[in-house]
């Protein structure tokens, strides 16, 4: 059994019988990187001056959109393609550790196992039923900024396995905000996550403390105890179907990507590929800037 306590997850992620994962310093929350370009562990936002043990939607200022969670799960909105914005209360909140608007940040709450697949390297399964919207774990390692990203990615020889992660928000104003975490050196259990074409998880930015994200992987349906856990690289929500241009970035290169061995009868046969780290340095200086 590998301890997963980390100070905040109670529970053990068990590891199967001879496997051996590659070393990697365990951590349930996200770090700053190497470069020191972002802080996650800084608190920006207010706290809610809610003096109850649980914050009701509309009156608590975290909760603005309406409520995110019903009994641990995460809040079904009828005909949604894009998961919405997530605000939990955070460490200057009034209100009580128990109130329902505090649970990514609870951290891994179930019993997971890491274990060696056949063909896709090392995977993650659960050993117990998980409900349909809930929770499962982070996505945690370090935060990086774009410039550290692209040096990463790039240093990477063909047979390296690529951890980072990119994730582009939209918002309201036309500005895109982007997030990047690495867990190769530094994460927690969701560096053993699998791709699949038709996952069982589904991944929102959850944020907390401040605005730098908590990635957070939740049910997209009923999970079997033993089934492997995986989740779609190309971030989209619920197994949406895939967009045009979604479709004409998929065919663009095939010789310098990864082949995907998910099979599920979806299966695009690549892993999703995201160009936009593979810039030249000086491409990667001038969007960052």
């Amino acid at each position: 059994m590998a301890d997963a306590s980390g100070g905040r997850e109670a529970v053990a992620v068990a590891v199967a019988e001879g496997a051996a994962p590659p070393p990697f310093q365990y951590s349930p929350d996200n770090v700053p990187g190497a470069d020191g370009d972002v802080d996650p562990t800084e608190i920006t936002f207010p706290g809610c001056s809610c003096l109850t043990s649980s914050c009701v939607a509309h009156v608590c200022s975290c909760l603005r959109r309406g409520e995110n969670y019903d009994n641990l799960c995460l809040r079904a909105a009828d005909n949604e393609e894009y998961a919405r914005p997530i605000f939990e209360c955070n460490a200057l909140c009034q209100c009580g550790e128990s109130c329902q608007n505090r649970v990514v940040q609870r951290g891994l709450q179930l019993r997971l196992e890491v274990f060696k697949t056949a063909k896709k390297g090392w995977g993650l399964r659960t050993l117990e039923f998980i409900a349909k919207g809930r929770f499962v774990c982070e996505y945690a390692g370090e935060v990086l900024g774009f410039n550290e990203a692209c040096r990463r990615i790039q240093a990477q020889k063909p047979q390296d396995s690529n951890y980072i992660i990119a994730v582009r928000e939209h918002l309201h104003s036309g500005q895109v905000m982007e997030t990047f975490v690495d867990p190769t050196y530094i994460g927690n259990v969701g560096r053993f996550l699998n791709h699949s074409c038709e996952p069982n998880l589904f991944m929102v930015p959850v944020r907390v403390d401040s605005m730098v994200p908590k990635l957070a992987l939740f049910a997209a349906r009923d999970i079997a105890a033993g089934e492997e856990l995986s989740y779609d690289y190309s971030g989209r929500f619920c197994n949406s179907p895939l967009t045009s241009r979604e479709q004409q970035t998929s065919e663009e290169d095939n010789r310098v990507r990864k082949p995907c061995y998910c099979g599920s009868r979806a299966c695009a046969s690549f892993l999703p590929w995201d160009g936009s780290l593979f810039s030249t340095p000086d491409k990667c200086s001038e969007s960052s800037s």
